[in-house]
């Protein structure tokens, strides 16, 4: 008898068992070839997954730093300049 059964299909059409391995399989070909021969693409595909709440944070500060850096169109607020001593001196 036939039994119908959930798969995911990533973006190149290629079909996978769980979601997960779907979203790798689109991130690693976004990625393209890492590593020798591309071996290390699924493995660092896996770890943006993995990774995603903290990689999401550090996009989520990119994206409101450069809103305020044209903001001030590249000149900073007088208040954000800190000025350091040169080193040895």
């Amino acid at each position: 008898m036939a039994i119908s059964i959930e798969a995911y299909r990533d973006n190149r059409g290629q079909v996978h068992d769980t979601v997960c391995e779907a979203v790798i399989a689109d991130i690693a070909a976004a990625l393209g070839r890492v590593g020798d021969e591309g071996g290390l693409t699924s493995g660092v595909a896996k770890l943006i997954l993995d990774k995603r709440a903290a990689i999401e944070a550090a996009f989520a500060d990119y994206d409101r730093l450069k809103t305020q850096q044209r903001e001030t169109d590249g000149h900073a607020p007088e208040h954000n300049i800190h000025h350091f001593p040169a080193k040895g001196g």
